[in-house]
């Protein structure tokens, strides 16, 4: 199986963080997210990732063509060229980069990697981190039979918690999840029929048409994920999972 990440957007909520770099190259610990993103699904043995580039994707292009080269120490011999990496660990990916267009939506993106799909795949955003259980996922998927599955995550909420009892305050809590409704977290499966749905157009959208359609032929179906989920989608955000990180809390660190 493949796995989709869509990675052309123009991350505008970061303001300068992008100004340089695309959002999923915006780092979280000294990686970029997409990295992260693609570590958890290959700890559950999914290491085939097509990507759909857009904005600033030649950032992206440089990072895998040079993947080794920024995660090692290495010695290079000016006068031959030759270069010798030291404590390479590098990761056993098949990654195929595909230009989507600058300005085309989510739908349009989809559509374009085409050539590039398997019968059934994974797709997700290139900004989002969880430790949903892949496999189970999967299962849910092949269980229902239908042709799309999404990720229902409750968002963590854009302010603290107070934790008190009868108002003496116990404790603050950063970012707690919120009770409201499910969203789309991201870390869909699909059968390649849900293409049928889609338009190689740049107007193509995902979320308003296509999957709204395929919700109207009763097609999509829910994976309930109760455990952790952020997006990295301000740069509080960012600060956010780089503190995690640096906490030893990165709950998605399955790897």
């Amino acid at each position: 199986m493949k796995v989709v990440i869509l990675a052309g957007g123009f991350g505008s909520r970061l303001g300068h963080v992008t100004e340089l770099i695309p959002k999923p190259m915006v780092e979280i610990g000294g990686r970029p997210i997409i990295w992260h993103i693609m570590k958890s699904y290959a700890h559950f043995g999914f290491n085939e990732f097509v990507i759909a580039l857009g904005y600033k994707g030649n950032v992206i292009k440089d990072y895998f063509t040079n993947i080794q080269a920024y995660n090692s120490d290495m010695t290079i011999d000016t006068a031959t060229g030759d270069i010798t990496y030291h404590n390479a660990s590098a990761d056993d990916w098949k990654v195929t980069l595909v230009n989507t267009g600058l300005n085309t939506l989510k739908g349009g993106r989809i559509k374009k990697l085409e050539p590039y799909l398997d019968d059934q795949n994974f797709l997700t955003y290139g900004d989002g981190v969880s430790n949903v259980d892949i496999n189970e996922l999967l299962a849910f998927h092949n269980n229902h039979g239908k042709t799309v599955t999404i990720t229902g995550v409750k968002p963590p909420s854009m302010f603290g918690e107070v934790i008190e009892e009868d108002g003496l305050v116990m404790s603050f809590e950063e970012k707690p999840q919120t009770s409201k409704g499910l969203i789309n977290g991201g870390f869909m499966v699909f059968n390649k029929s849900m293409l049928d749905y889609l338009e190689n157009s740049e107007d193509c959208d995902f979320e308003f048409g296509p999957l709204e359609k395929l919700a109207e032929d009763k097609q999509v179906m829910t994976y309930k994920h109760n455990g952790f989920w952020e997006c990295a989608d301000t740069v509080r955000d960012v600060n956010h999972l780089n503190k995690l990180w640096r906490e030893g809390q990165a709950k998605w660190k399955l790897w």
